[in-house]
């Protein structure tokens, strides 16, 4: 290892849930690539995020704070992130690192950068109609990654992968490599219930063929865009080995959310504080530092990466942070006691709810009516019913009123130790239209993605930036034109 301090590169997979990953144990061949990483480095197989979406889970991530301690809570976050906490660039930058980011500007989540990068991770081509998310980003990964080696100074390269996200379109042969059958039979009514949705209907069908009636076959979109984007995530691994800095650079791949596809009338998107959104993936790889091949059972949240990571690299700074440092369970020195077994679970997406998940149970709470008409109290039993289809609030009220209680006095805590009222109570404008949903029916007329670009557009909220992004990505197509001709 060179005198310089440790490489970071940090995969940010948004929408990528663990059980579509084939080193987790899902039957499809998504991940082949990424599994070979995870034989050389650690896998944590219960891996969650708990605070859903985005903008939370990403703050989570970057700082190593929960929710109460980043106060960020909601998709469309108010405000920038709080000085009260560090990111990881800042962090890293204090300690002698270049740092970059790509594809995650204008989000509050990403502050600290020095560098910041955008790739076309929405919109599909217009010849094809298909959206190469993971090579547009190779293209500008890649010289970035040779540039940050080519200094003397350590780097930390976060790269945010979009290719899990909606709209699933993987070039060919993604398209079909988990899907045979006729996605258009006239037999075939699944999709129905997915056009009548109508505040995601019109975003939905701007993206999926006209006349498909398979909800299959947009599932297998979702798992043909994992396999495409691990395909192409091997030429940054590739270049690396090339430049001879493998063996000094630490890898992690996680993501900030799950998806669903098909589960819980919550149609290809990552709302709802079911499994699916909140179940993601950890895989750390660093030759010499993290033994290969091992697979860790105990529970870790999303929070936990950045003060693993800072440990890894020999990073002090005295932070107390929300997240557990990994770094014993990775190598087998973790005590007894220090197994997480409960947690509190947050959502502020297209609903606005929180509640409390144990190994067996599942207790959801809504705080405002939500756009599909689900009753206000959710339990399931995650052992009897562990794709969360029964919910038994009715038949199990002391089960209820016990998670109430225990979740009621873990959030008692966390306001008395941050000194602040918890996120989930306060963020009553998280859908910008100042009020709150009086009934069912009022969410479901006033809630509406629209376009791709109009989904886009809710993840930067500084207008000016997505401005910018557009300009960017736009001269960028103009030099690669310029360049073919």
């Amino acid at each position: 290892m060179s005198a310089k301090k440790p490489n970071l590169i940090l995969f940010g997979i948004d929408s990528l849930r663990r059980d579509h990953m084939s080193g987790y144990g899902y039957s499809k061949m998504t991940t082949p690539f990424i599994d070979k990483l995870a034989s050389e480095g650690v896998l944590f197989e219960q891996h969650f995020s708990p605070s859903i979406p985005t903008t939370p889970a990403y703050a989570s991530m970057l700082t190593g704070m929960d929710v109460f301690g980043t106060d960020v809570v909601a998709l469309r976050h108010q405000g920038p992130l709080g000085a009260h906490v560090k990111t990881l660039a800042e962090v890293l930058e204090e300690n002698g690192y270049n740092t970059t980011c790509v594809g995650f500007t204008g989000n509050p989540s990403a502050r600290g950068f020095q560098t910041y990068l955008n790739y076309e991770s929405w919109q599909p081509d217009q010849e094809s109609g298909k959206a190469p998310k993971a090579e547009n980003l190779n293209r500008v990964a890649i010289p970035e990654l040779e540039r940050l080696a080519a200094e003397d100074k350590p780097f930390f390269l976060f790269l945010r992968h979009m290719d899990p996200h909606s709209p699933y379109l993987p070039p060919e042969p993604f398209e079909r490599i988990f899907y045979g059958k006729d996605e258009k039979d006239p037999a075939n009514t699944s999709m129905e219930p997915v056009y009548g949705f109508k505040p995601f209907a019109d975003y939905l069908k701007s993206w999926i063929p006209e006349g498909v009636t398979d909800h299959e076959y947009v599932s297998a979109q979702y798992d043909g865009s994992i396999a495409y984007m691990d395909v192409c995530m091997q030429s940054l691994f590739t270049k690396l080995a090339d430049m001879g800095i493998e063996e000094e650079t630490l890898i992690v791949i996680t993501s900030d959310h799950g998806e669903t596809l098909y589960e819980h009338d919550c149609f290809f998107d990552h709302h709802g504080l079911y499994d699916c959104t909140l179940v993601v993936p950890l895989i750390l790889k660093f030759p010499g530092r993290v033994p290969a091949g091992k697979r860790i059972e105990n529970v870790s949240v999303i929070s936990d990466i950045m003060p693993t990571v800072l440990d890894l690299l020999d990073i002090e700074t005295g932070i107390a942070y929300d997240g557990r440092n990994l770094t014993a369970l990775i190598h087998g020195d973790a005590k007894p006691d220090s197994s997480l077994s409960e947690l509190y679970i947050t959502e502020c997406t297209w609903m606005r709810k929180h509640g409390w998940r144990t190994p067996e149970w599942k207790l959801i709470c809504a705080l405002e009516p939500d756009f599909h008409g689900k009753p206000e109290i959710e339990l399931y039993n995650l052992i009897r019913d562990p794709g969360e289809n029964v919910n038994v609030a009715e038949q199990e009220p002391e089960v209820v009123a016990f998670l109430q209680q225990r979740m009621l006095a873990y959030i008692a805590e966390r306001e008395s130790e941050v000194d602040r009222t918890n996120p989930i109570y306060t963020n009553t404008n998280w859908h910008g239209q100042n009020r709150q949903f009086t009934s069912s029916e009022d969410a479901y007329e006033s809630l509406y993605i629209g376009s791709i670009i109009n989904a886009r557009s809710l993840q930067a909220k500084d207008k000016a930036k997505e401005a910018q992004i557009d300009d960017e990505i736009n001269i960028e197509k103009e030099k690669e034109t310029a360049n073919n001709d």
